[in-house]
């Protein structure tokens, strides 16, 4: 049987070596890992060649040595919700490192891990994870206001789980700061942030790590972060695979694509979840946000009103579907299709997206709907912090979709 490498098959099939990778990943063409390298089959390529070399358009690559992505079929285990039912969860520990309001945490729980650690710097933040992981399920975990920088707060943490097994870190660092010649991260306060991760992983060695982060670090410096991140974490014993999922692929209602990197010390093959829905299937605004549209004002769950001048309320109306009230914006007072998924949930500060149906902005309460949050998932602080925490959170049901792939590697 005859054997080719990727490069000999891009100079056959006239296609780049990306194209190739890609179709690997989705399935399509059937390769074989030899000392770290693909090696495909000429007998299976030319039958891939004849089929069209279909591409799967969910994989999305920039650096092609790190785009060896396995995909990991979930739907078998979509059904569970260790955020309704205890039944439903594991004896797999997390920490959430920049944890926010606790969205990834929340998908975490549904998937079926266990919180025993955070840290996060927003004090309504902080306040929101506690009530809602501390006193209503009643995890036993130490939620304070702590940042991350502090060697104090990072020995504090690794101390109170040296009687832990750590399963799985996660965490959306920072990216804003980087710049670099080579290799060298020049000083920015904000680049600490990312190193205080690392220094935490390395300490406490979980079994796994996920981090979060926009879909534009992949192409940061034509590719120069993305390929320090992965170094860096092979330094300290970890492989990792990366590639941009999108929210919408797991009954997210709302399109809201970011970079996730898997990785793991244990020698393990690091899965990605596969898109459950297709893009014609897709859950809409509407079906999200629909119970809300004759619901009294309710603080008590988030659902407050934005009080807007008569002035203002006709010219929301005027706004089409798929348009924003303002030129210069894109996603903030926009009016998204009722009958389709949501633009991106930014933080917006009270310019938030505009209510297909009714003259006015969605509530608090409509947006951690749309982030896929939980009825119960309540926020708090003043109506502007809530706002800041939804914009800011990781889709819980993206961080299901995560948490089961994690599991299946594992």
């Amino acid at each position: 049987m005859s054997i080719i490498t990727i490069e000999e098959a891009s100079k056959i099939a006239n296609k780049s070596q990306k194209t190739i990778r890609r179709s690997i990943a989705a399935g399509n063409l059937n390769a074989t890992k030899i000392q770290n390298k693909y090696r495909l089959s000429l007998s299976d390529f030319k039958k891939w060649l004849k089929n069209g070399n279909t591409i799967d358009n969910n994989v999305e690559m920039t650096n092609d040595k790190y785009d060896e992505i396995n995909w990991a079929d979930i739907s078998d285990l979509w059904s569970s919700n260790g955020w309704k039912n205890k039944k439903d969860r594991t004896d797999l520990n997390f920490v959430d490192l920049f944890s926010g309001a606790g969205g990834l945490s929340c998908g975490l729980v549904m998937a079926g891990f266990n919180p025993v650690g955070s840290v996060e710097i927003m004090p309504e933040a902080v306040e929101t994870y506690r009530y809602n992981f501390v006193e209503k399920k009643r995890f036993n975990e130490n939620v304070e206001t702590r940042d991350i920088r502090l060697n104090e707060v990072k020995d504090k943490l690794v101390d109170s789980l040296k009687d832990i097994k750590v399963d799985l870190i996660v965490g959306g660092f920072p990216c804003q700061g980087f710049s670099m010649a080579g290799y060298r991260v020049v000083a920015d306060p904000r680049n600490s942030l990312y190193l205080e991760m690392l220094d935490i992983v390395d300490r406490i060695k979980p079994d796994f790590i996920v981090m979060e982060n926009v879909e534009g670090l992949r192409s940061m410096l034509n590719g120069k972060i993305e390929e320090k991140i992965i170094n860096d974490y092979k330094d300290i014993g970890y492989d990792i695979n990366v590639t941009i999922l999108n929210s919408s692929d797991y009954y997210v209602p709302q399109i809201r694509k970011r970079v996730i990197f898997i990785g793991n010390r244990i020698g393990k093959i690091n899965y990605h979840p596969k898109p459950l829905l297709e893009e014609k299937n897709y859950k809409t605004l509407g079906s999200a946000i629909k119970k809300y549209i004759n619901m009294p004002e309710d603080k008590s769950i988030n659902h407050i009103f934005t009080n807007h001048s008569l002035e203002m309320i006709e010219r929301i109306k005027k706004v089409p579907e798929g348009k924003s009230l303002y030129e210069n914006y894109s996603d903030a007072w926009k009016k998204s299709p009722w009958n389709k998924p949501s633009c991106t949930i930014k933080e917006n500060h009270g310019g938030v997206n505009i209510h297909p149906k009714l003259p006015r902005v969605l509530t608090p309460r409509e947006l951690a709907a749309l982030q896929s949050f939980p009825d119960d998932f309540i926020f708090k602080g003043s109506k502007k912090w809530q706002l800041v925490q939804i914009g800011n959170a990781v889709p819980p049901l993206l961080g299901k979709a995560i948490g089961l792939s994690v599991r299946k590697s594992m």
